[in-house]
Parts: structure tokens; sequence; C-alpha cells
């Protein structure tokens, strides 16, 4: 069995303190399935793991040095023109301090090389003409507002910063939106084809990145950072990934980080973008759904009202829902057809 497969712990009477797990036992646990799956099932030596400066990157990749060492561990830094420099930094800083040794591959020329930027700024442009990334401009996509204030769709808005630093924002149209994220995409399965590059090359496994709360409501891309042979913390829900950096000594530093998509050139938390409300309610919201507990009483153990607890779970379903597709595996027709034909 390997990681995120199976139950993770017996449910606890809901509270506050019911998103809390073992933190020891879990890493041991995973380290264990890690070692399972990787090293006799898939038979590879060790890890490649995409590091970004981020928690979740950061945790999977301490996870890897426990379960294979540094010396089977492949720690890839992939930063593009528009990245955060700071996102650099910090990858590096977790590699020392595992003792990596990281790989550097800058993607823009690859990125470039699909037209990436140029696809993107194109549909940018039919909204915005003066938009020009040459001379300053920065943009943005994601999605309105607190949904613990308002009851607002997900209807994704384009934010436009000009050179002097002013804002503005604009609900995007279908087509518009569909090119941007099919042109920002690029990012994502470039590095994915990188990581399968050192992945052969040192016969080792791609070690996903991807919590629960990415994982589940499809905050990923297909066959981009979602292409990964193992998914060593998908049942985690983002604020257990952070009990799990306590216990495996991830630096303060990246502990403190607010988590940022790192994907468009003005930047934006993964709240702003997708994920509309603060983990540590999200992620106690949900697991109160997922145990039937009463919107009432998640309501009154998280001093929210009913209404708050309400739309968020149905933000929940929502995205579950609209994502499904991201999570099915390839359909081999020859084989449905064959089960038809012998039913027959």
């Amino acid at each position: 069995m390997c990681p995120g497969e199976g139950p993770l712990s017996q449910r606890r009477p809901f509270s506050k303190e019911a998103i809390h797990i073992d933190p020891t036992q879990e890493v041991e646990r995973i380290v264990s399935l890690l070692q399972q799956c990787v090293r006799k099932e898939m038979r590879r030596y060790g890890g490649v793991v995409g590091i970004s400066g981020g928690l979740d990157s950061s945790v999977v990749l301490a996870l890897c040095v426990r379960a294979f060492g540094p010396e089977h561990v492949a720690a890839i830094i992939m930063p593009e023109k528009e990245s955060d420099s700071e996102s650099e930094k910090l990858a590096l800083h977790v590699a020392k301090h595992f003792a990596v040794e990281p790989i550097f591959e800058d993607i823009t020329p690859a990125v470039d090389g699909f037209n990436c930027y140029g696809r993107r700024d194109e549909a940018i442009k039919r909204m915005i003409p003066e938009f020009d990334a040459n001379v300053g401009y920065t943009a943005k996509i994601g999605l309105p507002g607190d949904l613990l204030e308002s009851e607002i769709l997900n209807v994704f808005m384009l934010t436009v910063v000009d050179p002097q630093g002013g804002e503005t924002s604009h609900r995007i149209p279908v087509t518009e939106l569909r090119q941007i994220v099919a042109a920002s995409n690029f990012k994502q399965r470039t590095r994915m084809a990188f990581l399968y590059y050192y992945a052969e090359l040192n016969h080792y496994a791609v070690i996903g990145t991807a919590n629960k709360d990415e994982h589940d409501l499809g905050f990923f891309v297909k066959h981009g950072d979602g292409g990964v042979d193992v998914q060593p913390i998908a049942h985690l829900y983002k604020t257990q990934v952070y009990q799990l950096a306590e216990e495996l000594d991830i630096p303060e530093v990246i502990r403190a980080r607010v988590p940022s998509t790192d994907t468009y050139s003005a930047g934006g938390t993964q709240q702003e973008f997708f994920f509309r409300v603060p983990f540590d309610v999200l992620d106690l919201v949900w697991q109160g759904h997922e145990a039937n507990v009463s919107h009432k009483e998640i309501a009154e153990a998280l001093n929210l009202s009913v209404d708050q607890v309400a739309r968020v779970v149905d933000d929940i379903i929502r995205k579950q829902k609209t994502t499904a597709y991201l999570r099915q595996p390839v359909k081999n027709m020859g084989s449905e057809m064959a089960s038809k034909d012998s039913e027959q």
C-alpha cells in the first residue's frame, strides 16, 4: 500500500482539536510506505522531488530523506522568469538543511519555447489592450473574496498591475480564462518533464507534493504537478502538513511563509487564487462534513454561523465535482469493451 491509502486514524469527537494527528507516528507510517512503494513495488532506488521553498515540497523532501537517505534523493529547483526570487532562496535553504545537493533548472527557455507567455498575454490583451509585460505590467487571476464574508460564486477575476503599481480587476470571459489557464499550465507540465528526466536518469520515482486540499479539490494541473508516481501526503489536510513540518524540523522561515501559487507574474496567495477560506477553517469544516457532523455543531465549535459553514461545505462539494475528471485514471477503452463483451 502506497502513502495516502487507507484510514489515517480513528475519528475523534468533533472539535478544533479533531484535526490533530500524532505526527511522529504519521511520519513513521509514511516513511515505511514510501520505502515499500518505491523500493519494493516500483523497484526504484530513491525519489525525485520538485522543491519550491513551500511547506508541502519541504515536508516531502524531508520524508524522502528519511526513507531513502539524502544520497538517494534528487531535489530539483525549477524557477522561471516570473517566479518569486524568494522561492528559489528558500528551496536552496531547505535542500541544504536536509543535506541534499540541489539541482537547478531554469525552465524559462522551455516554457518560452511553448510560447507560454505570448499565448497567455494575447488573451489578457484582448481584455486590457495596454497590457505589456515588457514595460512592467503584471497580472494574476483569482476567485472573488472570502467565502466567510459573502456568498459569491467561483467566478475568476483578472487583476492587472500597471508599471506605477495601480491595480484593476476584471471579470474574465470564458474564452480568455481558458486560454490564460491553458497557457500558464505549460509551466507545471514543463516541470513534470524535468522531474521525469531526473527520475529516469537515476532510476528513481517521482514523488508528488500535493496535500488533500490540493488533490481532492483539484488545485493541480493534470499531467503537470499531478503527474507523479507516488503521493505521500495527499491524504493530509494542509493544517496536518504543518504538524508534520514541525515534527520534521522544517525551517521556521518556510513554516511561516504564506502559501502562494508562484505561477502568475503579479504573485498571489493560494487563498486568493483558489481556496477562498483560511486553511484552519477550511480543513476543520471539511473534516466535520466528512464525519457527518451537523453544520450547527461545526459552527459552534469554530465560532461561525451555520450559513458560513454551509457556504464552505457547498464550495467543497462543488469543487470536488467540477474537478473530478482531474483525478480519474486513464480510460482503457479496449478493456472496457472486452469487459462488456464478456458479460454478454
